[in-house]
């Protein structure tokens, strides 16, 4: 693995159907792959509507299988093409009327390495997940991949402190967190959130999030796609909160150790003081 690694998270706004919103996101890939991109993250349920905003059974409609499903199959392609790891977050179906919030990872030579389903799921106005997902059932996982070991932790999911120290403690070292996040009274979390998380962890976050307003509802995605470093601190400035826009940075890997041994969080962790976390 270099010791720089140049990451990509992709911007978007819904075209107004799947198929456009597929190759939206293909060119989109490219473009950060000509860019030097070793790793790219689309946003969450890239290829459609942000559609929780309502409650439809029309949208059972977006699932496909994972990995058998021709989104998946056709990402491997770009992937192996293009010589970049992927991270695709889809709408997958396990068996009829069993749905989750998935992302499949896909390494640069286009092999599938595995899936995380959103453990976290909403069920509030606006965000009716739990109309369309059941929880995850995958724990946590890493994947070994060309850049090395990342993670994946899904919108709503960011407001829980276990799973980022989960994938911390497996030893991840760039988590992404695809979103579709709107405007109101979570939005000044959001340079907060991901941001410690990356300091109480020791590792990169890359956040993900969508933009526009969408004809399902009157949610308004804010955009402000970034880098975190180890420390916290954003690497380059955030996305625009209105515009497209593919976000391209490099990640020295050599600050992971700079960091931990200068803040030694993993060292003085207290696990056999924690029990009573999981007990209430």
């Amino acid at each position: 693995m270099s010791d720089v690694v140049r990451a990509g998270l992709i911007q978007q706004r819904w075209t107004g159907d799947k198929e456009s919103m597929i190759a939206a996101a293909v060119d989109a890939i490219g473009k950060a792959a000509s860019q030097g991109a070793q790793v790219v993250c689309l946003q969450e349920l890239f290829y459609g509507p942000y559609f929780c905003q309502v409650q439809d059974p029309d949208y059972y409609s977006y699932t496909e299988q994972i990995p058998d499903g021709p989104t998946t199959k056709l990402l491997q392609e770009v992937a192996e093409r293009h010589s970049v790891v992927i991270v695709a977050p889809m709408y997958e179906v396990e068996q009829p009327g069993v749905y989750y919030n998935t992302a499949a990872v896909i390494d640069a030579d286009g092999t599938y390495l595995g899936k995380y389903r959103k453990n976290h799921i909403p069920q509030v106005k606006g965000f009716w997940e739990k109309f369309y997902f059941r929880p995850g059932n995958t724990g946590y996982p890493i994947f070994d991949t060309a850049v090395g070991r990342i993670g994946v932790y899904i919108c709503y999911d960011r407001h829980f402190p276990e799973g980022w120290r989960a994938l911390g403690l497996a030893g991840a070292k760039i988590v992404f967190n695809p979103s579709a996040t709107s405007r109101g009274l979570s939005e000044y979390l959001w340079r907060l959130e991901q941001t410690s998380a990356a300091v109480a962890n020791e590792y990169f976050v890359g956040t993900i999030n969508r933009v526009g307003v969408e004809e399902l509802g009157d949610n308004e995605f804010y955009g402000q796609t970034y880098f975190a470093d180890p420390r916290g601190q954003l690497i380059g400035d955030a996305a625009s909160d209105v515009d497209e826009e593919i976000v391209i940075r490099d990640l020295d890997m050599g600050k992971l150790t700079e960091v931990r041994d200068q803040w030694a969080f993993y060292r003085d962790r207290r696990p056999d003081s924690y029990g009573p976390l999981t007990e209430a």
